[in-house]
């Protein structure tokens, strides 16, 4: 039975979140504390002060979640396609109108630069809108049967109650494009925000409601570093659960992954990367540097897709590292992300600051070269880190190995391209990969043998909502975005109808 039409009306709500920062978890329509009245601190990275304590929720309070949405379900999933893309392009439509509040309220807990917020809510926004028409488009089939007294059927029928959990580096887009999907398909959710960036995932559910979203359809659930593993094990072993969407780092991933196996859960993983970028000696070196800037320092280097391993041909070494170096000394300007002739922000928090540091100072010891950049800035504020570069890296060094999540450019010289398709295919994680050539057959060789789910040739900028995102190895399982987005969230249900008479 469908909700009455009224409901689904919705309204575009007023600016308003940012005079008081949200202070309450979001469960079945409600504003809510934990059960303990427990809270914990959300900082802002600029400087380490104290933007508003949150609910600290545990296991009852993630189970009582659930079980709204699971109440949610069972109305949710008989609307119509056309109610749930009416219902997205309402919440699109808000998130819009108050693009600018959000990415305010974005840039303070998370510290990346206010243009770069304002991207990403733009971003997040569009995913609502491509998956509203996705909504309209999850197309059965009809399958020929072998025999006259029967006739075949697949239907595509939503999983159930999907578990979000989200990262910090992109806390808009990375729920707007899981809930997209599965809003579409006709799941509901619980979302667990990271813990860094609790505030915009609570806006954006607070737009929701009012779009038209109804209780339950959508809980958020907030926890600290510390319940998160409890919060963690009741989405991934909860029946009433049927699937879990995770961004955020291998090692977590291999536990939820574990976790989920208990129930047999749909999953998809988005985790983490160690994207090569290469540089061979036909490459546009102007537009190699341009994508290697764009790919490298958005968020501070603070992405899985940023390129961490560059390769550099030995004939075009050297030029490449003076025109790089002198576009870093010219377009980033380090600082507090809300004034606006800045562009690197701070390190997300203490922890990543630290291990940021120790991977600079591992690759000093074994022997790279400094030659921009390579300290911390505490005249900024307490977690700025100076954009850096570093040459005669071998890719054996930890800041090769290791996935950086900072400002960090580290390079390594190559010979042939048998040679460095072996390097960067050398690595446990395969989620994007860049290069650049004007070779054409070269372009197509490389392409295909790179060893990752994105490939970008003299382009560094691969994410948009019709494009899927995803990676090989150990970066994840399955694809968000695109039209392959939706099936995420489906499964299929084959219908033999039998006992006809149609010859």
């Amino acid at each position: 039975m469908a909700l009455p039409r009224l409901y689904f009306l919705g309204r575009v709500p007023s600016v308003r979140f940012f005079s008081q920062l949200p202070d309450k978890a979001f469960v079945n329509g409600k504003w809510v504390p934990a059960a303990s009245g427990k809270t914990f601190p959300v900082q802002n990275p600029v400087d380490e002060s104290l933007l508003v304590e949150i609910p600290d929720m545990d296991s009852e309070d993630t189970k009582a979640a659930v079980d709204s949405s699971h109440r949610a379900f069972q109305k949710w999933k008989n609307t119509t396609a056309k109610e749930r893309s009416d219902i997205l392009l309402s919440w699109n439509t808000a998130i819009l109108k108050n693009k600018t509040e959000l990415a305010t309220l974005l840039t303070k807990e998370n510290g990346k630069p206010l243009q770069e917020s304002v991207t990403e809510i733009t971003y997040a926004s569009s995913f609502l809108d491509w998956f509203a028409g996705e909504a309209r488009r999850c197309y059965g089939d009809i399958i020929p049967s072998p025999r006259n007294d029967r006739q075949i059927f697949i239907f595509k029928q939503p999983v159930g109650v999907a578990a979000i959990i989200t990262p910090w580096n992109f806390p808009a887009a990375m729920i707007t494009r899981k809930i997209g999907a599965a809003f579409a398909a006709g799941c509901t959710c619980v979302v667990k925000p990271a813990e860094d960036t609790p505030l915009t995932a609570l806006a954006l559910a607070e737009l929701a409601a009012e779009a038209g979203v109804p209780p339950g359809a959508l809980n958020v659930v907030t926890a600290s570093r510390s319940n998160t593993p409890a919060v963690g094990k009741v989405l991934c072993e909860e029946d009433n659960v049927r699937k879990l969407s995770f961004t955020g780092s291998t090692e977590v991933g291999r536990i939820l992954y574990s976790q989920c196996a208990k129930n047999i859960k749909k999953i998809s993983l988005e985790l983490g990367g160690n994207a090569p970028f290469i540089v061979f000696e036909s490459a546009d070196l102007d537009l190699a540097v341009k994508g290697l800037m764009a790919s490298k320092f958005r968020n501070t280097g603070q992405t899985c897709v940023c390129s961490n391993r560059i390769f550099v041909h030995s004939s075009v070494h050297d030029a490449f590292v003076a025109k790089l170096q002198q576009a870093m000394k010219q377009e980033l300007r380090v600082g507090d992300g809300l004034q606006q002739e800045n562009n690197q922000g701070p390190l997300v928090n203490r922890n990543q600051f630290d291990r940021f540091l120790k991977l600079v100072q591992s690759a000093k010891g074994e022997g790279a070269k400094v030659v921009h950049g390579g300290t911390p800035l505490p005249s900024v504020g307490p977690l700025f880190f100076a954009p850096t570069i570093i040459t005669d890296v071998n890719p054996g060094m930890r800041c090769f190995v290791e996935e950086q999540f900072g400002p960090l450019v580290a390079i390594c010289k190559f010979g042939t391209e048998e040679e460095v398709l072996q390097k960067a295919n050398d690595c446990e994680r395969g989620l994007a990969g860049y290069f650049y050539s004007r070779d054409v057959s070269q372009i197509w060789r490389v392409a295909l043998n790179l060893e990752v789910g994105m490939v970008g040739a003299n382009e560094a900028v691969l994410s948009a909502c019709e494009n899927a995102f995803g990676g090989i190895k150990q970066s994840g399982i399955g694809s968000e975005g695109s039209k392959y987005g939706i099936d995420e969230y489906i499964q299929l249900k084959s219908f033999t109808f039998g006992g006809l008479h149609l010859v």
